[in-house]
């Protein structure tokens, strides 16, 4: 049987088979925003023509397919999703308003804060009250939340989020009102609090719900679209949906838990990058995953993905876990503009598939990242897709005129200027990853994929003084590649708020086992293969007014020591990210996690002989800007053996891609055929 992997990206839709040969297969089609399924049948058809095959044949033997989406992500960035109305507890609706006090930037006193997704007249209080521990203050009023009810009809709300204080003890005030709710209004999406993020803080439980209500409608939409389209096709396999944590989950668990689906397509390349680090023996890596609209940079650190509980997309917080990504907007799409003073800018804005860089020929005139690199000679106008869409080199040319004209350089000075500003953009986002945290990034390697990576990958690299860079075989679609590798995942967590000291090893236990069947009998509804647990525990010193995530596994639950081994996980953990732990003090437990996790075969990758080493033999020669016009040797990807050495500087051409590698890079082929490059400082 095949297994597929889908990625839907800005500007193309990735797609990557793996059949019973263990023979990887690969292909692209552009993306149609207007309709993901279009693009994603589309790139089917491309996938099953690749493989000798018609389109139904190869659904027909495909037992699962694997697909990140970006549905509710571009949902949330411009805008476009539900009409959300608020049921809270009476006296609590501007909580959403009130936020945590803080801004994003808190020196800027004129930025707005970030607007709310559900506007005051559309957020009700309910006469209804629970204590801190649960307990009924003042019982749930049926006439209080009828008349709630009437105004949401009223209000045209196609999605309604409820969450009441204090929920995440006791959700019977909640799971009565959504009962009700769904009587009234059966046609109306419902997201409630005590179901998404059952967890203390009522500003992240109150986003996070409206969140979801926001984006579910179309999740939920998209998804049965896809899963009738490839019904038709005759697929009869499983479909999973990669969340932001990295995993994968059933169709009904991504609609039920839509805003967990906001890094979809991100985090499967991370899931790539996690394989490729066992692949390569490398434990700590930088993923650089550049595309057509975005470059997505992340950290991989003793061979495990980074998670984090503090993500947020277009100013709204999002508290459910997930790999922990920065998002730079620079791309291949990325516009470039010289403003007022002179001063050229790469980005935010961008040209997207749609009209897409002027290279591209469908009306866009914007010079962009890719058109840059068209004039300096790195990207081939005729073998653009493998020859399949040529580029317009005199389109390039006269959009970067435009730019040339403005900062009164020449074309080729406006280009290497587009070039090396979005260049050091990249940079900067490594920066925010590592340096930022106290992290040494000449310590890790670089891995470089995404379409547009391999033609910036080192000079990024050279810029952080980071010394290896490895681009994989299937760089251009690692996402969709990763999605392969991604394990089913079901987390739950719950608060259980104790001093370490007034706590007992009794009640930790019984916290964390009532957590592990609970997440083990959810893996085993959609899974019957191997499940291991994680656990992890979200604490603080007494004073402090955050948590910090501890990893717990390895630990014996039945040890009588088990609480102080807690409190050792946390010191050291504190002390690993703020250099200092202060063991006199105070542990609060607050947050019990359980992830279970069903574990799906590790993609497998073919690795050659070592042939004895050799310099590489290019295909030709082109004429590209460095500091100025030179030749330089060009070669294809496909033909490299492992061995193969190439000195540079030179460009590496694959269907899906080009690398560059600088003049004082040297590049070696592994025994994958994977590109292993020493990045030189001067290059």
């Amino acid at each position: 049987m095949y297994a597929i992997g889908i990625d839907v990206g800005g500007t193309f839709t990735d797609l990557v088979a793996i059949g019973p040969d263990r023979r990887v297969v690969f292909a692209k089609a552009p993306s149609t925003p207007q309709d993901q399924s279009l693009g994603v049948m589309a790139g089917l058809d491309e996938l099953a023509r690749r493989l000798g095959l018609a389109r139904g044949d190869l659904l027909a033997r495909t037992g699962r397919l694997v697909h990140g989406t970006t549905v509710a992500t571009n949902a949330l960035l411009e805008r476009k999703g539900a009409t959300v109305a608020l049921l809270t507890t009476e006296g609590h609706r501007d909580v959403l308003e009130m936020r945590e006090g803080l801004k994003g930037d808190r020196y800027d006193l004129r930025s707005p804060p970030p607007e709310p997704l559900v506007p005051r007249q559309r957020r009700f209080g309910v006469r209804e009250r629970l204590g801190p521990d649960g307990a009924v203050r003042v019982p749930l009023d049926i006439a209080s939340l009828d008349a709630a009810i009437e105004a949401v009809r009223r209000a045209g709300a196609t999605s309604v989020a409820v969450c009441y204080l204090h929920a995440y003890r006791n959700p019977a005030h909640e799971i009565a009102t959504v009962e009700r709710l769904r009587r009234a209004l059966p046609d109306v999406y419902v997201s409630r609090s005590s179901d998404v993020w059952p967890q203390i803080k009522e500003y992240e439980r109150v986003s996070t719900t409206v969140v979801n209500a926001y984006v579910g409608p179309a999740v939920e939409h998209y998804l049965g679209n896809l899963e009738r389209r490839l019904a038709a096709a005759g697929f009869a396999g499983s479909l999973f949906i990669v969340l932001s944590h990295g995993g994968m989950a059933p169709v009904e668990e991504a609609s039920r838990l839509a805003a967990g689906t906001v890094l979809s397509g991100p985090a499967g390349g991370i899931s790539g990058c996690r394989r490729c680090a066992e692949l390569l023996g490398i434990a700590d890596l930088v993923p650089f995953d550049m595309g057509g609209t975005s470059t997505d940079i992340s950290l991989i650190v003793d061979g495990q993905a980074m998670l984090t509980a503090d993500a947020g997309l277009a100013g709204q917080r999002i508290a459910l876990r997930s790999l922990d990504i920065a998002s730079i907007a620079a791309g291949g799409g990325s516009i470039a503009a010289v403003d007022a003073g002179g001063t050229l800018h790469v980005g935010p804005a961008s040209a997207g598939s749609q009209p897409g860089p002027a290279c591209y020929g469908n009306g866009g005139t914007a010079a962009t990242v890719t058109d840059a690199n068209v004039v300096l000679g790195y990207l081939d106008p005729d073998a653009f897709m493998g020859g399949a869409r040529r580029l317009d080199a005199a389109a390039a040319a006269a959009a970067v005129d435009g730019i040339a004209e403005k900062l009164g350089v020449s074309r080729e000075q406006a280009a290497a200027g587009i070039h090396r500003v979005v260049n050091l953009a990249m940079a900067d986002g490594i920066r925010l990853m590592t340096l930022r945290r106290g992290v040494d990034p000449r310590r890790f390697a670089v891995l470089s994929f995404g379409g547009a990576a391999g033609l910036h990958a080192a000079d990024v690299a050279r810029e952080l003084e980071i010394p290896r860079v490895v681009v994989p075989v299937a760089a251009s679609v690692l996402s969709a590649w990763g999605m392969l590798a991604s394990d089913l995942r079901y987390e739950v967590g719950r608060t259980s708020i104790a001093a370490s000291g007034r706590t007992s090893v009794a009640a930790v236990r019984d916290v964390f086992g009532d957590l592990e069947q609970q997440a083990t009998a959810r893996m085993r509804g959609w899974f019957d293969g191997p499940v291991r647990l994680e656990r992890s525990a979200e604490m603080r010193y007494g004073e402090q007014i955050f948590e910090i995530d501890v990893d717990l596994d390895g630990l014996d639950l039945a040890s009588p020591t088990l609480v102080e081994a807690l409190e050792e996980r946390f010191h050291r953990r504190h002390e690993a990210l703020y250099t200092y732990a202060s063991p006199d003090q105070e542990v609060v437990f607050v947050n019990a996690r359980v992830a279970a996790v069903g574990s799906v075969p590790a993609i497998a990758v073919e690795a050659a002989a070592m042939a004895s080493e050799a310099d590489a033999v290019p295909h030709g020669r082109r004429r590209v800007y460095l500091e100025g016009w030179a030749e330089v040797p060009v070669y294809r990807f496909d033909a490299l053996k492992p061995g193969d050495r190439i000195v540079g500087p030179a460009l590496i051409e694959a269907e899906t891609t080009t690398v560059r590698i600088g003049r004082a890079d040297r590049l070696r082929v592994d025994a994958r055929g994977w590109l292993d490059i020493a990045v030189g400082l001067e290059g």
